[in-house]
């Protein structure tokens, strides 16, 4: 039996999966990882689970060893050091007044290089900014651009919901969003509603998705005419959630009814709305 670990870098940040080995690891330990960029420092955010052979990457890297304390003093000291550097990389794109916002600055543990993120409308010359970086500290500097909701997720916040932004708390990666997501769940196409922090559609349209697709398939579409045992009308408005939807009448009134009830009646059959379901056989 193998056990898999995941392991975080950064607080809130995406979460990847180590084998643990024979090490005994309990939630919050720091260990040693040797990625792709070189040794990295990482965070315990889940309790080693056992997992058979098969079903485990076996190309996934294993828990190097845990992190010894000079070490973790060492990546902490690097922190300040980021802080540093963010601060004069900041009053640098003041005073050159450079149409680009700062939003962290990452040291790889070894000391190789240092990568400053940032955000912009579009192509920056950022090339004095790196030497004047580079003869301050010493050390190489990397300049990577990305996106409002990769920043939105480093930096974190408030959503309009009042609570912490599901980007920085517990989202390790970003699904597509669309506007027909909005749409489908009958929301306010209002770009103030349904636009998060960062400007862009709010991730958390994707949460209930694939529930309004799968329940909305049994609902006769709004302004389809069907019979109900109040008599004919025109269906004006779907309820999702309670599964309902509200009929008017040609009498005047409005009929709030289960869509359960509609399966049986024949009208709806004839038109196609609902397909009877052909008997197995034996």
């Amino acid at each position: 039996m193998n056990k898999i670990v995941g392991i975080q870098f950064r607080p809130h940040g995406k979460v990847y999966n180590f084998e643990s080995g024979h090490f005994v690891l309990n939630k919050g330990d720091r260990v040693m990882v040797v990625t792709e960029e070189g040794p990295a420092i990482g965070c315990v955010c889940s309790m080693p689970q056992n997992v058979s052979g098969g079903g485990t990457d076996r190309n996934l890297k294993k828990i190097f060893r845990l992190a010894t304390q000079e070490e973790i003093e060492r990546y902490e000291s690097d922190c300040s050091l980021e802080n540093e550097v963010y601060e004069y990389c900041r009053l640098k794109v003041k005073e050159r007044s450079m149409p680009m916002h700062l939003v962290s600055v990452e040291r790889r543990f070894d000391g190789g290089k240092m990568i400053v993120y940032f955000t912009a409308d579009g192509r920056v010359d950022f090339r004095q900014l790196v030497k004047d970086l580079v003869a301050k500290f010493r050390t190489r500097i990397e300049m990577r651009q990305i996106g409002v909701r990769h920043q939105a997720k480093m930096v974190g916040g408030l959503g309009t919901c009042g609570r912490p932004l599901c980007c920085s708390t517990f989202l390790s990666n970003f699904d597509p969003v669309t506007i027909k997501m909005a749409k489908k769940q009958n929301i306010s196409l209002n770009p103030n509603k349904i636009s998060g922090m960062c400007g862009r559609l709010m991730c958390c349209l994707t949460f209930e998705h694939e529930y309004y697709e799968k329940i909305k398939k049994n609902f006769p579409k709004i302004g389809k005419r069907i019979t109900t045992k109040e008599g004919e009308g025109k269906v004006i408005r779907q309820n999702i959630l309670k599964e309902t939807i509200t009929v008017s009448l040609d009498s005047g009134t409005d009929l709030d009814m289960p869509v359960k009830d509609l399966a049986a009646a024949p009208s709806l059959l004839k038109e196609g709305l609902f397909k009877r379901k052909k008997p197995k056989k034996e």
